[in-house]
C-alpha cells in the first residue's frame, strides 16, 4: 500500500499516481512558455494506435489576446474557477486516418489515444510543480467554430494548467469540494475473466 497526499492505494503504486489530482483553485500567475512546451511535448509522446498521434492542442496564455476568448469557451461554472488558471487548451483528436492512397478511414480509437495524451499532459505538469485540470463542461460547437477545427476532428475536453493556490479563493461550494477524491475499491472495476462487476 502507498499513503500519500491523504490517500491510500491498495497496492504499492508509485507515489506519483496519488500526488496528482485536479484542484480548481489558481493563483492566477503566468506561466513561462518553455514550461507549457515542456508539458505539451510530454503529451505528443504518449502512446497510440499505428503511431497516428491523432492529439492537437490548442492553447491560450493567461493575458494574451485570446484568453478571454478561450474563457468563454467553457461553460459559466468552469469559468468561475479557470479563469485564473495559467493556461486553457483544448484537447482536439483526428478521427480518421489516411492510407498510403490516400484514403481516409475511420480511427476507432481516437479519443483513447488522446485520453494517453492528457494523462502524459497531466503527469508532466505535476512533475514541474504544476495541476492541470480536465474538463467536459465546454461548447464544444462554439470551439469548433471559434477555433477553426477542421472536419474530422473532435472537440474532446479542455484542460486548465496553473499553480494551486488557497481554496479560500474559491466560491463557498467549491472550496468544500477542494480535496483529493478516492477511487472505487479496485475489485470493483478490474475482472479476471469476465465482466463481473455491477452493471449500475
Amino acid at each position: 500500500m502507498t499513503h500519500s497526499n491523504n490517500r491510500q492505494s491498495e497496492y504499492p503504486v508509485e507515489p506519483l499516481f496519488l500526488d496528482r489530482w485536479s484542484p480548481r483553485a489558481f493563483d492566477g500567475k503566468s506561466m513561462p512558455k518553455e514550461h507549457l512546451l515542456t508539458i505539451l511535448d510530454a503529451a505528443h509522446w504518449a502512446p497510440s494506435a499505428s503511431n497516428l498521434q491523432p492529439w492537437r492542442f490548442v492553447y491560450a496564455h493567461k493575458g494574451s489576446a485570446d484568453w478571454e476568448k478561450f474563457v468563454g469557451l467553457l461553460m459559466e461554472g468552469n469559468q468561475v474557477w479557470a479563469k485564473n488558471a495559467s493556461v486553457l487548451l483544448f484537447i482536439i483528436s483526428r478521427s480518421y486516418s489516411v492510407s498510403r492512397e490516400g484514403e481516409k478511414k475511420p480511427a476507432p480509437t481516437h479519443s483513447f489515444d488522446a485520453g494517453a495524451a492528457w494523462f502524459s499532459l497531466a503527469v508532466q505538469a505535476h512533475m514541474l510543480g504544476y495541476h492541470a485540470h480536465g474538463m467536459a463542461g465546454i461548447f464544444k460547437d462554439k470551439i469548433v467554430e471559434t477555433l477553426n477545427v477542421p472536419e474530422g476532428y473532435v472537440v474532446e475536453a479542455a484542460v486548465a494548467i496553473g499553480t494551486m493556490t488557497d481554496k479560500s479563493t474559491l466560491p463557498d461550494n467549491l472550496a468544500e469540494r477542494e480535496v483529493p477524491s478516492n477511487r472505487l475499491p479496485l475489485a470493483d472495476v478490474a475482472f479476471e475473466g469476465s465482466f463481473t462487476g455491477k452493471a449500475d
